[in-house]
């Protein structure tokens, strides 16, 4: 099983129309493909429905990627507050993920998606060297999720390939 994290609990926000777009190019060539969206969802404590999404997304997978939008240099507080209610042994050691930094700005969350790259290496989750940065996102992607650029469309493919042979 492969879930994807869309890491924030903003509304209606870019994050979660690439995590889907990532959903949609995953299951096209993978089976068993996930969508966390921690929107609305109470991660920030180790209640009845963390349990639930760590039973049914996060245990049972064996790769993940992390979709994170840059805040304040980093990526929200919401997806380490996941990070840190969840059962560590059970949902991370030994399991694969790539990373996907978003941000309006010019440099696609790079602070974050290293940050996270430590975090994740600490939680023994081996990290695929290839992290998209997709900088300027309300420049690549319109409201209704479409990628404005064969470019963009073009590196994130070849992530994904990559990522399902790791």
């Amino acid at each position: 099983m492969i879930t994807i994290i869309s890491g924030t609990n903003r509304h209606d926000s870019m994050t979660l129309r690439i995590a889907n777009l990532y959903f949609k190019l995953l299951s096209e060539r993978a089976e068993n493909v996930q969508l966390l969206s921690l929107e609305n969802k109470q991660v920030w404590e180790r209640g009845p429905e963390m349990l639930e999404l760590e039973k049914n997304l996060l245990i049972p997978a064996q790769k993940f990627v992390f979709i994170m939008p840059e805040y304040n240099a980093s990526f929200p507080g919401i997806l380490k507050l996941m990070l840190d209610n969840s059962d560590v042994k059970k949902c991370w050691w030994y399991k694969k993920a790539i990373l996907v930094g978003i941000s309006d700005g010019r440099a696609g969350n790079l602070r974050g998606i290293e940050h996270m790259t430590a975090i994740l290496h600490y939680l023994k989750v081996h990290v695929h060297y290839n992290k998209m940065l997709i900088s300027k996102v309300n420049e690549e992607m319109n409201k209704e999720g479409a990628l404005l650029k064969p470019e963009t469309e073009k590196v994130i493919n070849q992530q994904i390939e990559e990522f399902l042979k790791f």
